[in-house]
C-alpha cells in the first residue's frame, strides 16, 4: 500500500504519541515485551524529532496518519561505540528512529526504509534482539548487521547500516 509522508508539525504530536502505544501494543503482541517500555520513548523526545525537522507522519489514502518515524543526522552518541562488530562505513549517516504504525497497517516499515533510502546515502538503525518483525525487514532490505551498541540506560541494541543510492537531503 503506498503511503504519503510528509514532516510533522507541533500539531501532529498527540497522533504520533498515539502511534507510539499502537506500537508498544504491536510488539508486546509479538512476544517484544522488553523494547519501548511504559513511558519510552518519552514524548519530549518526538518532540525534539519535529523540532530538528526529522519527524514524519505516514498518510493512507483517506489521509490518516497511520506511521511515524524519524529520520535525524549524525552523530548518534549511542553509536560512538560498538562491540562485537565494527560499522561498515564511517562517513557521515543519518538515523532512523521511533518507527511506529497502527495495527491494522500493512507495510509501513518497507515504505519508511524506502523513502529515508531514498533521501539519504548512509543509514544506521538499532532494535531490540527481541523486534522480529524490525530484523526481518532490515534483512530485507539489504541492512548488515554490524555489531551491538549500548542505550545511554545501559540497555543493548543490534545495530544495523546501509550504503544507499546518493542522498537528496
Amino acid at each position: 500500500m503506498p503511503y504519503a509522508i510528509r514532516k510533522s508539525t507541533p500539531d501532529d504530536l498527540p497522533v504520533i504519541l498515539r502511534l507510539r502505544d499502537q506500537a508498544r501494543d504491536i510488539m508486546r503482541s509479538y512476544g517484544n515485551v522488553y523494547q519501548w517500555p511504559d513511558g519510552y520513548p518519552r514524548d519530549d523526545m518526538f518532540k525534539k524529532d519535529i523540532e530538528l525537522g526529522g519527524s514524519y507522519v505516514m498518510l493512507d489514502e483517506r489521509g490518516e496518519a497511520v506511521g511515524t518515524f524519524a529520520l535525524l543526522p549524525s552523530p548518534e552518541v549511542t553509536y560512538n561505540v560498538i562491540y562485537d562488530g565494527q560499522w561498515l562505513y564511517d562517513a557521515p549517516y543519518h538515523v532512523i528512529h521511533r518507527i511506529a504504525s497502527t495495527p491494522d497497517s500493512h507495510g509501513v516499515l518497507d515504505a519508511v526504509l524506502d523513502f529515508c533510502e531514498s533521501q539519504v546515502s548512509n543509514i544506521r538503525i538499532d532494535t531490540h534482539e527481541a523486534n522480529v518483525i524490525m530484523r526481518k525487514g532490515l534483512e530485507r532490505h539489504g541492512y548488515r548487521y554490524c555489531g551491538i551498541i549500548q542505550l545511554l540506560n545501559g540497555d543493548e541494541r543490534l545495530a544495523f547500516q546501509k550504503a544507499c543510492k546518493p542522498h537528496i537531503l
